[in-house]
This record gives structure tokens, sequence and C-alpha cells, in this order.
């Protein structure tokens, strides 16, 4: 089964980010362990990356017309994109926001998500585990 992982704004750039927060993986080997994760789980990852709203809002209406179960970190746009929201709601199949720091932990603006409300659940606080998190997860609001 098709999986979609959308990734938002600077997780292509998680070498030059702070460490502390983001990891130690660099953008390519966070795509790399995310499709080998999902291999493991049966699941075909086709992993995006965009810093542009209006590309991810394509994706979302490309999955909700597909009816791909999604992966999504929205990155900065969790906070305050409810364009991202509303193409959210569209997606049908699971939807599970993930985040790579725990966002409760940080600053307060960090502490709403507008995505949430229309995801299946949230996982954050993992690093890159949380996307295999989300993989099990996934597996099993598909029934897998």
């Amino acid at each position: 089964m098709k999986l979609l992982v959308i990734n938002g704004p600077n997780l292509s750039r998680l070498d030059i980010r702070d460490s502390s927060i983001y990891g130690d993986l660099n953008y390519g080997e966070l795509k790399s362990m995310i499709e080998i994760a999902a291999g493991k789980h049966d699941f075909e990852a086709d992993v995006r990356q965009s810093d542009d709203e209006a590309t991810i809002i394509a994706w979302l209406h490309e999955a909700a017309d597909k009816k791909l179960p999604v992966i999504i970190n929205p990155a900065a746009f969790t906070h305050y994109s409810y364009a991202i929201r509303d193409a959210a709601e569209l997606v049908k199949t699971p939807l599970i926001e993930v985040h790579l720091s725990n966002p409760l932990s940080r600053e307060e603006f960090r502490h709403t998500s507008v995505i949430s409300g229309v995801a299946n659940g949230t996982i954050g606080g993992f690093g890159p585990n949380s996307y295999v998190l989300a993989i099990i997860a996934m597996q099993n609001l598909v029934g897998k």
C-alpha cells in the first residue's frame, strides 16, 4: 500500500538546524529511514518535502483524490496554516501528524496545532522515531 509522507518547511535543512532539537540526521538520511521503516511494515513510502504552503495543499488534495493514507510533519505550518488544515480535513483515509521535537516542551507559540484537530493522532518528541511510530500506528489504522 502506498503511503504519502509530507514534510513541511525547513525539514530539508536538518543538517544545519539545532541538533539538540532536531537530531543528527540530514534530510536524505531521514527520508531513507522513513522509506526503510515503511517497507518493513508493507508500505511504499512516497516521501516529499516542500517549503511552499501551496505545494503541500496540492499534495493533500492528491492524497484525498487517490485515497492515500498520510503522515505529515507540517513543521512551522502546524501553528497557523488553516489552509493546510482545511486540505488535511479533505483526506478521509488516516492522517497522522508527526514532529521530530515535542512542540509542547518548546516555545509557547508552538503549543497550538491547527492540524491535530483533523488528524487521527499526533506523535512528537521522539526524533526520527516519531515517523517509525507513526508508520506502526498507520499500519493499525488501515488494518494491515
